[in-house]
């Protein structure tokens, strides 16, 4: 594995429980590295813990215990880590305003970071033709796109900045199974050019086989078997783990 840029040292995620509620341990003792130009696949049951541990790795999600690092260092406060950041969630309507041309969208994290208006036009127009969009598509609202034309459009945005850290939150599961495969090529190709790490959750662990380089498996807060994605194409070592596979066959 290349030098890792996002690290977990123990990590555990706790939530208050209140008058009627008990405590929850949504992460419980989570260790794991992701390097750069490598893709860790996250797969397990809704209310497993995925989503907690990607706002861990994105900063969003104090751990209770335990220590998070970004290319070696403390993660420090979010806002140093602008534009090395990003996220692609499940559907895209999340990430576009509706009110705004898409070209707009794509354009606003570069606003955020300052960047010279002749060079944003510029990285805009480029990033929508490598995700294979027209330059038309700039000017059209996120309504007049067909659910995979918005995908597109959302890994734009959260390109368009050279982020070293992506997580891929069901970023393909809304897809018809065609575009599916269209999306999970076109992000393989992406890695391979700029070299980002990525996290990819899925509840779909064929689409994660394909797409990544190890797989983790989530269970209760835990991570239950980790190891690289061949494995999980023969006989993986926990339970859990043959248990998902049988159910995705």
């Amino acid at each position: 594995m290349n030098a890792p840029v996002v690290s977990l040292n123990d990590v555990s995620v706790s939530y208050r429980g209140g008058l009627f509620r008990p405590a929850v341990e949504a992460v419980r003792k989570v260790s794991l590295d992701i390097g750069e130009g490598e893709t860790l696949g996250l797969v397990g049951e809704s209310g497993s813990g995925k989503s907690t541990l990607a706002r861990v790795c994105l900063g969003l999600t104090a751990p209770t215990r335990g220590r998070l690092t970004f290319a070696g260092e403390a993660f420090g406060k979010l806002r140093a880590r602008r534009g090395q950041l990003a996220e692609v969630l499940q559907f895209p309507e999340w990430a576009l305003n509706p009110r705004l041309r898409c070209g707009r969208s794509v354009e606003e994290p570069l606003i955020v970071l300052g960047v010279a208006a002749a060079e944003r036009r510029a990285r805009v127009a480029a990033m929508l033709a490598r995700v294979g969009l027209d330059a038309g598509v700039a000017q059209r609202l996120p309504g007049q796109l067909s659910g995979g034309q918005r995908q597109r459009v959302a890994i734009a945005r959260a390109l368009v900045t050279r982020p070293r850290f992506i997580v891929f939150d069901e970023a393909v599961s809304a897809l018809d199974v065609s575009v599916q495969a269209q999306v999970m090529n076109l992000i393989r190709d992406l890695q391979a050019e700029q070299g980002f790490a990525a996290l990819f959750i899925s509840h779909d662990i064929a689409a994660t086989r394909y797409l990544s380089h190890r797989l983790a498996v989530m269970k209760g807060g835990e991570i239950v078997e980790t190891g690289p994605r061949d494995r999980f194409y023969g006989e993986p070592h926990h339970a859990y783990t043959r248990a998902l596979l049988a159910a995705a066959l």
